[in-house]
């Protein structure tokens, strides 16, 4: 599995990973509501994903294996974790924890001291195993990145 900058050749495969891991693995949080899935995949669009890659204030990043995409993330620029999405068909392989360790990694590079992020409910003990903390802030987490 390779982690790469995103691109704009990514996005109809990208975004529909994004739809699929809400709508297929995140039935904790939306709890099968149509409409909750709607407006939570909303801007999960190839127009969107194009827009995503061309922001400066954002870093897009897909891993990759065999040319099919299996998980997607964002870094924003004062380290906020904004995606951390796996396919499906990749659950439970170590790709979100890859995704999660590359986007803090190009976090240090830049220098930022932490990273935070809004969790999921079907996300939450994911987070705590790889090291976030609960902020007191409804769903919020963060991880000192120089610890």
């Amino acid at each position: 599995m390779e982690i790469r900058k995103a691109t704009h050749a990514d996005a109809e495969n990208g975004s529909a990973v994004l739809r699929r891991s809400i709508t297929e693995l995140c039935e904790a949080d939306h709890g099968g509501d149509q409409a909750a899935i709607a407006a939570w995949c909303a801007n999960k669009t190839p127009e969107m994903w194009r827009t995503w890659v061309d922001q400066q204030a954002t870093q897009l990043y897909v891993a990759v294996e065999a040319g099919k995409i299996l998980g997607v993330g964002m870094l924003g620029n004062t380290g906020d974790i904004l995606l951390n999405y796996v396919s499906p068909d990749a659950r439970w392989r170590g790709v979100s924890k890859a995704m999660v360790a590359h986007i803090e990694s190009e976090a240090r590079k830049i220098g930022l001291p932490k990273c935070t992020l809004k969790s999921s409910k079907t996300a939450h003990a994911f987070y705590e195993a790889v090291g976030y903390q609960d902020t007191g802030d409804g769903n919020v987490m963060t991880k000192d990145l120089n610890p």
